[in-house]
């Protein structure tokens, strides 16, 4: 069921964040695509009452049981250390706007 939940989640949105509202890490990246200006949903997953089946669920699907856990147009992206390194490199704005999270004309800071 929590996979199930997942992938819908996943596949509906254009970004998603599978976090924890205590992360240091989480609030990292949300605080990111919030500057690059894109739309994005974040589950908190320590508030949702399948909080903890999610996570085991994202482990099993993706191979990372962390948090966050990024996906960007259904495709799974990895966590901080992974979505900063794609900005480093330039990378996350092309995802970003491939995926329809962010205009091409949104200025990028």
């Amino acid at each position: 069921m929590a996979m199930e939940k997942a992938k819908q989640i996943v596949s509906s949105n254009p970004v998603v964040v599978f976090s924890k509202s205590y992360c240091p890490y989480c609030v990292d990246v949300k605080k990111l695509l919030s500057q690059l200006g894109a739309s994005f949903i974040a589950i908190e997953m320590d508030t949702e009452r399948d909080g903890s089946e999610l996570q085991i669920a994202l482990g099993q699907w993706t191979g990372q049981r962390t948090v966050p856990n990024v996906f960007i147009g259904g495709n799974h992206i990895g966590g901080c250390d992974d979505t900063t390194a794609k900005h480093r490199e330039g990378k996350l704005v092309p995802l970003l706007t491939e995926a329809g999270a962010i205009s091409s004309s949104t200025p990028v800071k």
